[in-house]
């Protein structure tokens, strides 16, 4: 009985695989075009411009290098000659460099502005303030820019955001190149020409606890400006902060500075090419979140990264970022895994498209193969009913192979692989047999 039973229910794993062979390889063909071309792999190499190399901007960089290269993403971290030299960088298309840092407030520049290209960028937020330090040798005490009218100011090298916030700084206070020299230098030769004395001042762009401020407000017979107009400023130019640096905060034990300073800062910000892949910028917005979410001088502990104070438009995937956190897969599971499995949900949208008629398919041609299967032992028992016709009544030993050839047929049907839903078939083909036996 359980035999019996077992023949009814049979089922040809053959005939299924092969008919659902081709359905394998559309869904893999479809899948594979997917992920290729409708939401490609992220690049696992990134180029980034930064700064000088004396600047906070290659240690915030190293720093991003050492939090992507945890989850397998090289970053090549390239010095530049200043923060217009990077968006020129950044919109050429040829250029390998798709992340730099910039400061708020240079994107109105008219040499930002020359730099027509079809690179959009967008902004990742900012991620640190960036006072702006004015030293001066002189034993008068400013309080004003006004007060460095006629004197040798130092004030950056070209290209760099440091000339050109200075420069807006001295236009608004009526310093201008007709009636003070002003002197474009690198970092390293103002510092020099300072302590040398061959400038009368000169504008710093860097972080608080850098050690070029900390050496510089040490240094005798140089003063850093304490700005009484830092209010005005920062109303004047809204990407400019008014902040104060307690006294003591740079060195308790000198009391150094001596007294509170009124500073003015812009924001130090990331700038992307628009085509950064998502993954990425979720992986870089990690990156910026441990790097700079501490306390520093000028500002408490989770101030930065923000989505304030950027020139550029901000980034949708750093928007979601900022509201909502990591993407889902990107808080569990390695980066590789969760943009192959990101990538995988994209591509089923599509996928279902092409599945769904493809595996309608899959049984027809499974039916179709069974039929053929039942077709082709029709055609055998039809070819040996024509061999029967012609022999004679004496023709014993051909009758005998004719007889096994029968045989053998109805082995094939009785111990085939053939579903239930096509027992009739079955059936009607052993009646068949039993009538050709029976002319036999």
């Amino acid at each position: 009985m359980g035999k019996t039973i077992s023949w009814f229910l049979r089922f040809s794993w053959r005939d299924a695989l092969l008919s659902s062979l081709p359905m394998a390889l559309v869904i893999v063909a479809a899948a594979w075009a997917a992920m290729h071309f409708i939401d490609p792999a992220p690049p696992m190499d990134l180029v980034m411009a930064t700064g000088a190399e004396d600047s906070e901007y290659i240690d915030f960089a190293r720093d991003y290098a050492g939090q992507l290269a945890q989850d397998g993403v090289k970053m090549d971290v390239q010095s530049a000659g200043g923060a217009l030299d990077n968006i020129k960088r950044l919109r050429d298309p040829d250029d390998d460099a798709r992340i730099a840092f910039l400061q708020d407030g240079l994107s109105d520049t008219e040499q930002s502005k020359a730099d027509d290209s079809s690179v959009d960028l967008v902004s990742l937020g900012s991620v640190a303030y960036e006072p702006l330090w004015i030293f001066y040798r002189t034993k008068a005490v400013h309080a004003r820019l006004s007060g460095l009218a006629g004197l040798r100011i130092a004030i950056g090298s070209p290209g760099t955001g440091t000339q050109v916030f200075a420069k807006r700084l001295l236009q608004a206070s009526g310093i201008d190149a007709g009636n003070s020299t002003l002197v474009n230098a690198d970092r390293d030769q103002t510092q020099k020409m300072l302590e040398q004395g061959q400038v009368d001042a000169a504008f710093f762009l860097g972080a608080a606890e850098s050690g070029l401020v900390k050496k510089m407000v040490a240094t005798a017979g140089i003063r850093v400006m304490n700005l009484d107009q830092a209010e005005a400023f920062s109303r004047q130019f809204p990407y400019l902060h008014h902040l104060v640096l307690p006294h003591g905060a740079l060195d308790l034990a000198h009391n150094l500075p001596e007294q509170d300073l009124h500073l003015l800062a812009t924001t130090t910000t990331v700038v992307v090419t628009r085509k950064l892949h998502p993954a990425l910028v979720a992986l870089l917005m990690k990156a910026m979140q441990k790097v700079h979410a501490h306390a520093t001088l000028l500002s408490p502990a989770r101030t930065f990264p923000s989505a304030q104070d950027v020139d550029f438009p901000l980034s949708a995937d750093a928007a979601h970022f900022y509201q909502s956190g990591p993407p889902f897969l990107q808080r569990y599971l390695p980066f590789w895994l969760a943009t192959l499995v990101d990538r995988a949900a994209l591509a089923i949208i599509p996928l279902l498209a092409i599945l769904i008629p493809v595996v309608r398919t899959v049984p027809a041609l499974y039916a179709w193969r069974i039929r053929r299967r039942i077709y082709r032992w029709y055609g055998e028992l039809k070819y040996l009913e024509i061999q029967t016709l012609s022999l004679s009544p004496q023709a014993a030993q051909s009758r005998e192979a004719l007889l096994h050839q029968l045989d053998q047929i109805e082995h094939k049907v009785t111990h085939g692989a053939i579903p239930l839903s096509f027992s009739d078939h079955v059936y009607s083909l052993r009646e068949h047999i039993d009538l050709v036996r029976r002319k036999l």
